[in-house]
């Protein structure tokens, strides 16, 4: 039973392990600035998670991409703009301003300005059509159906 059971450890051990990623940095300051950098930048796979929190064999690949370019002396801007370049803007989670994403940054606004106007315009219509003025005629017509006009709706 003891052999068995050490069996099945063993078997699985060696996929446990090949799924951490075990890196050696300088220190706590290159470590920090590692996990900031990868909880910036997207899974091209999963598209909804960092890459610190994807488990794709693309994330792995780019945190180790990450990895080797720090090691290799490069500045965050340096890291960010070598994977803008080779992914595109998709990489990031905050993409810039410019002029191919001005519907993502200014979109929002725009449809909720176009939404208050027309809310206050059908509420300004509305409040021209709220009571039309009746007519001598019809004011007496409406007397008349209501029985205000002195010959009393009595009861029969």
């Amino acid at each position: 039973m003891r052999v068995l059971l050490l069996g099945i450890c063993l078997a699985v051990m060696p996929p446990v392990h090949a799924g951490l990623e075990v890196f050696d940095f300088g220190g706590k300051v290159d470590e920090q600035r590692y996990k900031d950098l990868i909880g910036e930048l997207r899974c091209l796979v999963c598209q909804n998670q960092s890459l610190a929190d994807s488990d794709a064999e693309l994330a792995h690949d780019l945190r180790k991409e990450v990895y080797e370019l720090m090691a290799q002396g490069k500045s965050n801007d340096e890291i960010i703009e070598f994977l803008v370049d080779r992914y595109g803007d998709f990489v990031l989670y905050k993409p810039p301003v410019k002029p191919s994403t001005w519907a993502l940054w200014y979109g929002p606004f725009a449809l909720l300005l176009v939404g208050v106007l027309v809310l206050a315009r059908t509420v300004r219509q509305r409040h021209r059509q709220a009571d039309p003025e009746l007519s001598e005629e019809e004011r007496r017509r409406l007397k008349k159906i209501l029985g205000e006009d002195g010959e009393g709706s009595g009861s029969a």
